[in-house]
């Protein structure tokens, strides 16, 4: 059976920033985080995303950070869950490198089985992958090497999925601001970045990417959307399209460099 992120979110593991995240101050640039606002107004938008997810009837796994990681906020990076098991990933960036441990200790807990895991010198961040029913897409980024793709792509072939490489440049941190999934098989996608021969075989929302236009989304499933607020534009364009959209105001991570699916690790989807 494929994983399609297209399915019904079932159970997903988030991290409330309690304290770490506000600690990347005196080191922004390493950890790789623009702007750091308010803490508590972080923690607020955060817990009205775990409302949002509830009240759609998903499970909410609200792990502790991890110390010294003000980047474990971002949990979908860590690992990739596919239906044979969790796939433990390696980070691309240094400061962020032992969120994999982390992430593999709190899926093994769930009873999560173990599908692999990528090996040094190659690097794949969550961001960069998503799988859309029978093809797995994989961002070539600053973040996911060659290396990185080659092992992955072993892992998700025994499991049947077609592998499609998309060139991300370096300005774009991951795939997921650029592609994900709306539905089955239905895309949302920025056409200055990915062309409509990668998306051969889907239907196509296409939009163009800028400072606050980004593909960056949730699929709930059903036809639901979690979306960042300041996403008019993507908004305004899927509910003409008919979809289901739940704008949340997450200003606080946008400033972190990461959007509404940077902060859901999918554990289950049906």
């Amino acid at each position: 059976m494929l994983r399609d992120e297209s399915n019904r979110l079932e159970k997903v593991v988030v991290c409330t920033p309690r304290h770490e995240y506000s600690r990347a101050g005196s080191d922004l640039e390493r950890h790789n985080i623009g702007v750091l606002g308010s803490p508590e107004t972080a923690i607020n938008q955060h817990d009205t995303l775990k409302t949002a997810l509830r009240q759609f009837g998903a499970v909410v796994i609200d792990a502790p950070e991890l110390v010294d990681h003000p980047n474990s906020v971002f949990t979908r990076d860590t690992a990739l869950c596919t239906p044979r098991g969790y796939i433990k990933l390696r980070l691309g960036l240094e400061s962020r490198q032992g969120e994999e441990e982390w992430m593999a200790c709190i899926l093994d807990e769930l009873g999560e089985a173990c599908a692999g895991k990528i090996e040094a010198p190659g690097t794949v961040e969550g961001g960069d992958v998503v799988l859309a029913g029978s093809v797995a897409f994989i961002g070539h980024s600053i973040r996911t090497n060659e290396e990185g793709i080659k092992q992955l792509s072993r892992f998700l072939r025994k499991m049947e999925y077609e592998i499609r490489v998309i060139e991300i440049p370096e300005i774009i941190l991951h795939l997921d601001k650029v592609l994900m999934v709306l539905g089955s098989g239905k895309l949302l996608y920025c056409s200055e970045l990915v062309s409509e021969r990668d998306i051969a075989g889907y239907y196509g929302v296409d939009v163009h990417c800028g400072e606050e236009i980004t593909a960056n989304i949730i699929c709930l499933g059903d036809g639901e959307l979690i979306i960042n607020r300041s996403n008019s534009d993507v908004i305004a364009r899927l509910e003409v399209e008919n979809f289901i959209v739940h704008d949340l105001n997450l200003s606080e991570f946008a400033k972190g460099m990461g959007g509404p699916n940077c902060l859901i690790m999918p554990v289950e989807r049906l």
